[in-house]
């Protein structure tokens, strides 16, 4: 009862304010603030009030609110925990091995249109440009890195 009288209080005065400042010609802010003071009778209207208040007064729906923040918070917990590489210490050494042995890319592989001697793959053709001397080595230090990444 005291929440309904309180809220139409508010929008009476809301209401006023916006009637002041429609007449000092500024329509579209007295239109803003009238809406914004029909809000709390909207609500009292259609049983929010009533709804919250019952929520506030309530230990139990208090409680079962901290329920649920604590199974947020441990479910936060643990994807931290796992996103830090929550493994067991072996499994963290053995991946730090692993991760150092290969991390040197072996030499690229030739051109798929060569046989890798530097010699065209179709003889036949006189126009088939030959590689380069360098060539063979052109993507070894992207392989290095897909290698580094374990790609």
């Amino acid at each position: 009862m005291l929440a309904e009288t309180i809220c139409s209080a508010v929008s009476a005065a809301g209401l006023g304010i916006a009637a002041i400042t429609a007449y000092r010609k500024r329509f579209l802010t007295a239109t803003r603030i009238a809406a914004y003071s029909l809000v709390p009778v909207a609500l009292v209207l259609t049983g929010v009030i009533d709804w919250l208040s019952d929520i506030v007064f309530k230990p139990t729906v208090w409680l079962g609110f901290g329920l649920l923040a604590l199974a947020w918070l441990l479910f936060m917990i643990t994807r931290a925990v796992e996103r830090r590489g929550g493994r067991t210490r072996k499994e963290r050494k053995a991946a730090r091995g692993a991760s150092t042995d290969g991390a040197v890319a072996p030499a690229a592989s030739s051109p798929s249109l060569t046989s890798g001697t530097g010699e065209s793959a179709a003889p036949g053709r006189e126009s088939a440009k030959k590689p380069k001397q360098g060539s063979g080595d052109d993507f070894s230090d992207i392989e290095a890195i897909l290698k580094k990444h374990g790609l």
